[in-house]
């Protein structure tokens, strides 16, 4: 698993955006006392289920590796030249 160079910004980013996508699609609606971490893994389970991204085998899905998919996706959404690919 390669470190991305601004692994942390891009998965805040990815977050945010998987937040965004998940509410929108009116799958889930996060309190603000849920954890990054439930967050972050209901937002990886809700892409691979709408095959958005390929899923991990299943003893390797841990909030490190999930952080690091959320940032690979998020990274590949972003045009080319944009700062956090820098």
């Amino acid at each position: 698993m390669k470190k991305l160079k601004h692994e942390t910004e891009l998965f805040k980013a990815a977050l945010l955006a998987g937040i965004q996508y998940a509410e929108g699609r009116k799958a889930v609606e996060f309190d603000a006392t849920d954890s990054m971490s439930d967050k972050a893994l209901y937002v990886y389970r809700l892409l691979v289920h709408d095959k958005l991204i390929a899923p991990m085998p299943e003893a390797q899905v841990g909030e490190k590796t999930v952080r690091h998919r959320l940032a690979t996706w998020y990274a590949h959404q972003l045009p080319a030249g944009h700062p956090l690919l820098i």
